[in-house]
Formats: C-alpha cells, sequence, structure tokens
C-alpha cells in the first residue's frame, strides 16, 4: 500500500498535535467531533476522508490488527477545507462501537494515555464510496485513489 504523509497540513483549533484532546470531544463529555481544518491538499484532489484510530486500544481482532476505530467519514469534496465540530454531514462508515458517525475517545479507566490519529486523505476520485463500510474494506477502496496524507494526533485518558 502506499501510504505514507505529506506535505497536507491537518490541524484543529480544539487541540495542538500532542496535546491532550478536551473532554467535550470525547464519550466523557458531548461527544462531539473536533473541528478540522486542512491545507496545502495535492493538486487533483477530487475528494477528502477521515479516519479516526486509537492504536494503544487494547482490541485484538479476528484479523490479526490491534486498535480501535473511532470514526471514518468519506466522500467530503475537494474543495473543501474543514469541517466544523459535531459535523455530522456526509458519507460514514461503521465504527467498532459497531455503528456509524463519530464515537469520540473513551479508553478503559486506569490504562493511561491513548493516542487518538486523525488521518485525512485527499483523494483523486470523487466517485463515492458506499455507506457502512468498516476500516479494513474502507482502507482497501481508499488506497488506489490516495494522493496525499496528512494526520493529527491528540492524546485522552481517564
Amino acid at each position: 500500500m502506499k501510504f505514507a504523509l505529506t506535505e497536507m497540513q491537518l490541524s484543529s483549533t480544539a487541540f495542538e498535535h500532542g496535546a491532550g484532546i478536551p473532554t467535550q470531544f470525547t464519550g466523557d463529555g458531548e461527544d462531539v467531533s473536533p473541528p478540522l481544518q486542512w491545507r496545502d491538499a495535492p493538486e487533483g484532489t477530487a475528494s477528502f476522508s477521515v479516519i479516526c484510530y486509537d492504536p494503544d486500544a487494547p482490541v485484538i481482532h479476528l484479523d490479526g490488527t490491534i486498535g480501535f476505530t473511532h470514526w471514518l467519514l468519506y466522500n467530503l469534496p475537494g474543495d473543501l477545507q474543514s469541517i466544523g465540530a459535531a459535523h455530522d454531514g456526509h458519507c460514514t462508515g461503521v465504527n467498532d462501537f459497531g455503528y456509524t458517525g463519530y464515537a469520540g475517545p473513551m479508553p478503559p479507566p486506569n490504562h493511561g494515555d491513548h493516542r487518538y490519529f486523525f488521518f485525512l486523505f485527499a483523494l483523486s476520485s470523487s466517485a463515492g464510496f458506499p455507506p457502512r463500510l468498516g476500516l479494513r474494506q474502507f482502507v482497501s477502496a481508499l488506497e488506489p485513489y490516495t494522493l496525499g496524507i496528512s494526520r493529527l494526533m491528540g492524546v485522552y485518558s481517564r
């Protein structure tokens, strides 16, 4: 797979890269998605996708992967440069809680800091992916169209 970070920049007004995620964006608060904005998308970008993933979650999947998917958001228009807090538009896949939409950080109590990676994918296609894809299906589907990737990481513990 050709996934590598590019010059595209992803940020949030809610937290800095490597800093704590405010409670309102977690399962202990309002459980709404944080605002995200980006710049320097690669030429030819037709759509964007966002994945929020916790690699520190003590979950082992049947395929041998470890971690927890909190959000799959896709089919975002290629001219978009931000999404606001509590974003509920566009197409969403199934998170590891088993439903669509954003599900904020909520690690086990006393499990220490967990890292939450928000990945932004710039894609060369705007054909649209079907709703309710799981992480593995989604990553396989978007890989051939990936022009650029950026990430923003926040931490949270309970």
